[in-house]
């Protein structure tokens, strides 16, 4: 079954191959697809949920691009109809979310393309395109869902502005570098934070969406309350509330290094996922130093593979392996729950 659903680990586990496989299926997609009537225009990023924060990463990269270019959820997109964007990225791992599908129809004058695990869904026969990310079986906890839908959204956005990243081929094998060099870094920062009763998660940029995914898979895999901050507004009052009961988790290489450094000291048990080699661990502080590609599509997608695996380890420490949802709810989704598919 090619939308499968397995075990927590065997998802983070397979990320090589399931980005080495996107690659191939979506480069496929782009040369299908007629990308002309998205040039020119704003561009909205519609997702609900981990596909909210892979919009957020897709706008910050496609105005870096210098195209116009907003996320919004759908409770933004009920209204608003003519005045949001002119184009649409339409984002749904299972193509099932009815949110999605809801604000899309009201859209059926605007160029669409929806990224999906697939094609064949609801989705991506409401709005006549689809990329499909190729990225396979996964657990209920978005592991290679949401790290192919970013992938995905890279590349359209380079067909998009009429540019190119070169370094996507280098992914998969930093991701499986990623994997086995951070293992102890990992167990560590798991260690540390396993008795918090909070997270905070700070990041900028595109950081700032890998910040509110790690936040949302912590509540997901490990059943503790965790939240997403950017970075300067991080300083303006929500750290207030940390104290040694609460752990912070911080994304990136500039300001998000001192947040670490300082709440640390201030006996915060802290860990900062970077691309830098200089900063060391300090009592309170565990680093991951991870790859960096200097672009912010590919550095969130390592970022959040450091972050699942941290989630690994405090989900087997919680007695909580592959556990699925407590509180589903029955109109998120256009068809019903699977227990084998995701």
């Amino acid at each position: 079954m090619a939308n499968e659903r397995i075990g927590y680990r065997g998802a983070v586990a397979r990320q090589p191959e399931s980005l080495a496989q996107g690659l191939e299926t979506v480069a496929s997609a782009l040369q299908a697809i007629d990308i002309a009537p998205f040039r020119g225009k704003s561009i909205g990023f519609a997702g609900i949920g981990a596909s909210y924060q892979a919009a957020m990463v897709g706008a910050f990269y496609l105005r870096l691009l210098g195209v116009p270019s907003f996320p919004y959820c759908p409770t933004d997109l009920y209204q608003a109809v003519d005045s949001a964007a002119e184009a649409f990225v339409a984002l749904s791992a299972s193509g099932q979310s009815k949110e999605i599908s809801d604000v899309m129809a009201l859209r059926a004058h605007l160029p669409r393309v929806a990224i999906c695990r697939s094609g064949g869904n609801p989705l991506a026969e409401l709005v006549g395109a689809v990329i499909p990310s190729g990225s396979g079986a996964d657990n209920g906890a978005s592991s290679t869902g949401y790290t192919g839908m970013v992938l995905a959204i890279g590349l359209l956005c380079d067909a998009i502005a009429g540019k190119a990243f070169d370094g996507w081929t280098e992914l998969p094998s930093a991701v499986r570098q990623t994997l086995q060099s951070a293992r102890g870094a990992a167990k560590a920062a798991a260690a540390s934070l396993q008795s918090c009763a909070e997270i905070d998660l700070v990041g900028a940029g595109a950081g700032f969406a890998t910040a509110g995914e790690g936040a949302m898979l912590i509540r997901e895999a490990v059943r503790i309350p965790a939240a997403g901050w950017d970075t300067l507004n991080y300083l303006h009052g929500p750290m207030e509330s940390q104290d040694g009961r609460t752990g912070v988790i911080a994304f990136g290489n500039g300001r998000e290094v001192r947040i670490a450094q300082d709440m640390a000291g201030f006996g915060c048990p802290s860990v900062l996922i970077t691309n830098r080699d200089d900063v060391a661990e300090r009592p309170g502080l565990t680093v991951m130093t991870v790859p960096g590609f200097d672009n912010p599509v590919a550095d969130a997608i390592i970022q959040i593979v450091a972050l699942q695996m941290i989630v690994g380890d405090m989900q087997d420490a919680a007695g909580l392996t592959d556990i699925t949802f407590r509180y589903r709810q029955t109109d998120t989704k256009l068809k019903p729950w699977s227990p084998t598919e995701v």
